[in-house]
């Protein structure tokens, strides 16, 4: 019994580290976005070296794909098991009395989110793969803006990024939060910690809301 437990928290651990070191990445991400609308110059150079630095493209980029993947398969696996113990043990569970809407439905807005990423993907990581190593264009500093508001020239396109960064936003109001909790964080620091949390849970996406609409009004 006591192995089973201590297995279970080392899962809920490793699914809060693995979310950890995706919120580091997300920030990082919306950083240099947020340069696309403040200058394109800026946001062109910083995209032109993370596209041909060999530590991010060989080590960071292959580190980051397997956050993705472990992040959102020990999500799966830790939802199938939170269910199996709630049907045999509590039938007369009541979830909405016990839990938010969004705990009790975070592999829903996680199936959203890897959604949105083989969307993301599918526009700007492979593009990308076949610019660089098929196609063996020769080097272009100034292209990464014009191709960022190409993407977002279309509303439904757009209409789909603004909706899975609120399904993000959600995900992240009860999973970055209680990630803190996972690892320890419950002291007279984690009120300031969940404050930090749920506040970054809203910042971030809707900045990320924000960038795809001034792409698309102002392409």
């Amino acid at each position: 019994m006591g192995g089973l437990v201590q297995s279970s928290i080392a899962r809920k651990v490793a699914m809060a580290l693995s979310g950890m070191f995706l919120v580091f990445f997300l920030l990082q991400h919306f950083s240099i976005n947020l340069t696309s609308v403040i200058s394109p110059e800026v946001f062109n150079e910083l995209s032109h070296f993370m596209g041909i630095n060999p530590v991010v493209q060989f080590a960071l980029q292959p580190v980051l794909i397997f956050g993705v993947i472990f992040h959102f398969i020990m999500g799966f696996v830790l939802e199938l098991k939170n269910r199996s113990a709630r049907g045999v043990k509590y039938k007369s569970y009541n979830g909405s009395a016990n839990s938010s809407w969004m705990s009790r439905n975070m592999i829903l807005s996680g199936i959203v989110i890897l959604a949105f990423l083989g969307l993301h993907f599918y526009d700007f990581w492979f593009p990308e793969i076949a610019y660089k190593y098929i196609d063996a264009k020769p080097a272009d500093a100034t292209r990464y803006y014009q191709e960022l508001q190409h993407k977002f020239h279309s509303p439904v396109r757009t209409g789909l990024y603004c909706v899975s960064f609120l399904f993000l936003g959600l995900h992240l109001w009860h999973g970055f939060a209680s990630s803190f909790q996972s690892v320890g964080f419950n002291n007279k620091f984690s009120g300031p910690i969940t404050c930090f949390a749920k506040l970054f849970a809203v910042i971030i996406p809707l900045g990320f809301v924000g960038i795809a609409l001034f792409h698309h009004f102002n392409h």
